[in-house]
């Protein structure tokens, strides 16, 4: 597990002047904190507004994010559906442009470059695991794991060779050539990590990385995901629905209607909400 970094936390910035509607009302609910300057290998989110549809249609996902990951730490974020926290994540790693506001990322503002650049960042900067692995069914495991490698220029043999290593780490060795309908929920999701690491990313993203598995399974993996990522000195933003999962982070913060709403489990949802 890293280490706790809980000191490091910085979520809200000054307050600024008044507005109107939903964006206004998520600000007013949440005190202002002093956060602490960024340093190299922070990922630093201030202000993020996500508006989808416009006028009296508009829907808010995100209502003023201010969130900082520092290099090297593990955070889970939590929320009921619809609270904003996959677009949150989509927005950290530059999938989706914020409707305002800015992620920083090794000095570059992720909103402002254009799409070539940012695809190209996804691939050498960032690591991805999602809940169904997408691993390409006629691939065998070690292709997989080296997808990204390969995608970025790598030569074949090197690439795969690097994946190799991750996936012995994960406990798959004997099991490099075989394709993705050979393997378990869980070996499958190990080869998707070793996908996200074999890049040597500064930040691995995870949504809902152990929702199609089964408690135990899905316990082994976020296990093996938290304690990988922090040997290759990646950060790691993990967005899930059980506590279980999230308390294996050094940090959980919970989203509520677009905003963050607490730290550490403590926000508890209004009462008649589920979390998905």
């Amino acid at each position: 597990m890293l280490d706790d970094t809980r000191n490091t936390r910085r979520v809200r910035s000054a307050p600024r002047p008044p507005e109107a509607g939903h964006a206004a009302q998520a600000r007013e609910a949440t005190p202002a904190r002093q956060a602490a300057p960024a340093v190299a290998g922070d990922l630093v989110a201030t202000d993020l507004v996500k508006t989808y549809g416009d006028g009296a249609a508009a829907t808010h996902a995100l209502a003023g994010v201010d969130l900082t990951v520092p290099a090297g730490e593990s955070l889970a974020v939590m929320g009921p559906s619809g609270s904003g926290k996959t677009t949150l994540l989509h927005c950290l790693a530059g999938i989706v442009t914020p409707t305002s506001g800015s992620v920083i990322w090794r000095g570059a503002d992720l909103a402002t470059l254009s799409d070539r650049r940012r695809t190209a960042l996804r691939r050498s900067d960032f690591g991805f695991v999602f809940q169904s692995g997408r691993l390409l069914p006629e691939l065998p495991a070690v292709e997989n794991a080296a997808l990204p490698l390969m995608l970025a220029g790598t030569p074949r043999d090197v690439a795969t060779a690097q994946a190799a290593q991750w996936l012995v780490r994960l406990g798959l060795a004997g099991m490099e050539q075989r394709r993705p309908g050979e393997l378990s929920g869980g070996q499958a999701q190990r080869v998707a990590i070793a996908r996200a690491l074999a890049g040597s990313p500064g930040v691995v993203f995870a949504d809902e990385p152990t929702g199609a598995l089964d408690q135990p399974t899905g316990a082994d993996v976020i296990q093996m995901l938290v304690a990988t990522a922090h040997a290759a000195g990646a950060s790691l933003v993990v967005v899930t629905h059980d506590i279980n999962v999230a308390r294996h982070c050094a940090r959980i913060v919970t989203m509520y209607d677009g905003r963050i709403s607490g730290e550490d489990g403590a926000h508890t949802a209004p009462e008649g909400e589920h979390r998905r």
